[in-house]
């Protein structure tokens, strides 16, 4: 594999506007086309070229049947070994479609229908409407005000859970309940602290509940900043993580991730359908592994350019838009921002009168009405236009 040329340079400048509405993805496809997308995590970049190299490869070589060993949990283990320090045991994995089948998959392991699992809204709208679907009941824990875990709402939705007392010291229901955690937060972008997770460990322990967490954010968090993967912490022995290179390397059409399992959590893994795993793509796999392998150098200056779009974010609305709320987080390159002096309805607002497209706050539970979510990862132009269009869309029209 060659080095990446985007060591130092920015990949989030690399792409043409006019190159850009040529793709035929869903982020630049579904709206008109006078509207700025900065929307579903979809970043506007090339990718990094070991990817490419290793796809075109596989191409070229009719390498396009049907996914086989344990390439892609190695490679993931090697990337964990240096980015978190964390070991990961390649048999203490499973294959996973993509993470939110991945997830749905291990809460019918660990829950029946009926049984309840635990969000932290607002949060990724998937964990709302696939649990419902599978016929589990959702009860809410709220973040609090400033995005972090409440673990006194965690508590009282881990009895309402299991229909246990508060504390976990009452008999309970016999309920199996599941706490989806969201690592790092999405929309919020909040890395949880070891402390916080070490705290919500225990605390799911008292009550007997099983944390899966979702960490597809886990590679994008600030330079010097680490995620902390739930299984690594203490008390936690039985949680699950899932993870995938999608998300930091701009590969979502190319679906694949792994579900990693605690000591105590390996044999719920083994319990999966084979069948599932007969949903990976090979040629998504060897693009993953080639991402976690030789693309971090990629990564590494995406991260730098996405710290940089936050810093120019805070300049921009207090130069376009000083009433809305916003703080720039450590994780994540998306941006959850407070607009209820602007709308009651933003995510409209700004689509019909600045044509430019956000995520709808509503759609990510209690907490999200008044909210949009916005796409840091695409260019300072793109970005600045975007703001200044949302701007002139509050000024009041001269007479």
């Amino acid at each position: 594999m060659t080095t990446s040329p985007f060591a130092t340079d920015n990949p989030l400048d690399a792409v043409s506007l006019d190159a850009l509405r040529r793709r035929t993805s869903l982020k630049w496809r579904a709206y008109a086309p006078d509207v700025l997308p900065l929307w579903v995590a979809e970043m506007d970049v090339e990718l990094a070229p070991p990817v490419v190299e290793a796809v075109t490869e596989a191409m070229r070589s009719g390498d396009t049947g049907y996914d086989y060993g344990t390439s892609y949990a190695e490679a993931l283990a090697g990337f964990a070994r240096l980015r978190w320090d964390w070991s990961i045991d390649p048999s203490s994995t499973r294959m996973m479609p993509d993470v939110m089948l991945g997830i749905m998959e291990i809460l019918k392991v660990l829950t029946g229908p009926g049984d309840a699992v635990v969000v932290s809204p607002p949060v990724y709208p998937p964990f709302f409407g696939f649990t419902q679907n599978e016929g589990r009941r959702i009860v809410t824990a709220p973040l609090t005000s400033d995005f972090r875990l409440d673990l006194d709402a965690l508590d009282r939705a881990f009895a309402d859970a299991t229909g246990a007392t508060l504390n976990g010291t009452g008999p309970g229901s016999g309920r199996r309940a599941v706490y989806l955690l969201c690592n790092p937060h999405n929309p919020t972008g909040t890395v949880h602290t070891r402390e916080e997770l070490e705290a919500l460990a225990a605390l799911a322990r008292r009550h007997g509940v099983r944390i899966v967490s979702d960490e597809i954010h886990a590679p994008l968090t600030a330079p010097g900043v680490a995620c902390t993967p739930i299984v690594t912490v203490a008390g936690a022995e039985n949680a699950i993580a899932v993870l995938s290179a999608s998300k930091a390397w701009n590969l979502a059409g190319l679906k694949a991730a792994i579900a990693v399992g605690g000591p105590e959590a390996v044999d719920d893994l083994r319990r999966i359908p084979e069948e599932v795993v007969h949903g990976v793509g090979h040629v998504s796999v060897i693009a993953h592994v080639a991402a976690l392998t030789d693309g971090t150098p990629w990564l590494d200056a995406v991260l730098r350019g996405v710290r940089r779009n936050k810093l120019l974010l805070v300049d921009l609305l207090e130069e376009h838009l000083p009433q809305v709320r916003y703080q720039p987080t450590q994780g994540t390159y998306l941006a959850w921002l407070d607009m209820s002096s602007v709308s009651d309805d933003p995510y409209r607002f700004f689509l019909d009168r600045a044509k430019v497209a956000l995520n709808d706050g509503r759609h990510f539970g209690p907490g999200g009405a008044g909210h949009v979510r916005l796409n840091l990862a695409t260019s300072q132009e793109v970005l600045t236009e975007a703001v200044r269009r949302m701007g002139e869309a509050v000024r009041p029209t001269s007479v």
